[in-house]
Order: structure tokens, then sequence, then C-alpha cells
């Protein structure tokens, strides 16, 4: 059962891969609100009209990258705290500086297991870390 809207943290997950997205969905929907972008327009425009508490931002999409998104977002001075966690495949240690100079709070690599991702936006949400096996107070 997904968690409930008004009292759970909402992140945005922005992934060209609808596998990805599901994936992410079901790790974290049982302890999160997750809203889903397949493109970083549509991830700039949610960001605007959401209260979002964590970005999931890939880094390899079509049009906009995830690098480009994430500059872009630091550049506007009320989101210039918002977490972003880079989930991306690009595991070289350049690509790990490229997206900390872009402004990624964090930076995971593909593939990861639940118990990381949840840990991970656990950290950024200031909620003790959800166990994903665990049957959350309602």
């Amino acid at each position: 059962m997904p968690a409930n809207s008004f009292n759970s943290p909402t992140i945005l997950a922005v992934d060209d891969s609808p596998v990805m997205q599901k994936t992410i969905q079901r790790i974290l929907e049982k302890h999160y609100r997750v809203i889903l972008a397949d493109n970083a327009l549509d991830a700039l425009s949610t960001i605007y009209h959401e209260s979002i508490n964590v970005v999931l931002l890939d880094v390899s999409m079509p049009d906009i990258d995830g690098l480009e998104m994430c500059r872009t977002v630091r550049s506007l001075p009320q989101f210039q705290d918002l977490p972003i966690i880079m989930l991306t495949a690009r595991d070289k240690a350049f690509d790990k500086v490229k997206g900390h100079l872009a402004g990624a709070t964090e930076y995971l690599t593909k593939p990861f297991d639940g118990e990381q991702l949840l840990a991970v936006v656990g950290q950024y949400t200031h909620q003790d870390q959800p166990q994903a096996s665990s049957s959350s107070n309602a």
C-alpha cells in the first residue's frame, strides 16, 4: 500500500527508463510519496508545482541530461538546498566528480539494492532508515 501522501516526504524520481521508474517506485512507495518523471523538463515543472523533499536523478537522458538538470536546479535560489541524488550506471571516478561539480548531493550507482536506496533517501528526509520488509506504522 502506498504511503499516505499527506504525511510522507515526496520523492521525485527522474529516469527515462520505465523499468527503472517502476523499480524505484516499488522500493520507495511504502515509505514515501513517489512522483515519476521521464525527462528533465517535466521534472523541473514538478519541482515548481510540488513540495519535493528529494530528487533521484539519472544522468543519461535524452535532450537535457541529469547533469544539466542538476546545474539548472542549483542555479535557482529556492532549490539550492534540495537534496539531489544522482542515480546512474556511470560509475567512473570522473563521472562522480562531474556529478558533484554539477551540484549533486549524493551519487549512487546502478545496480543498487533496495536497502541501499532506502538508506540514502532516509538520510536526506531525516527519517529513520525504513526496513524494506517491515510493516510501517500507518
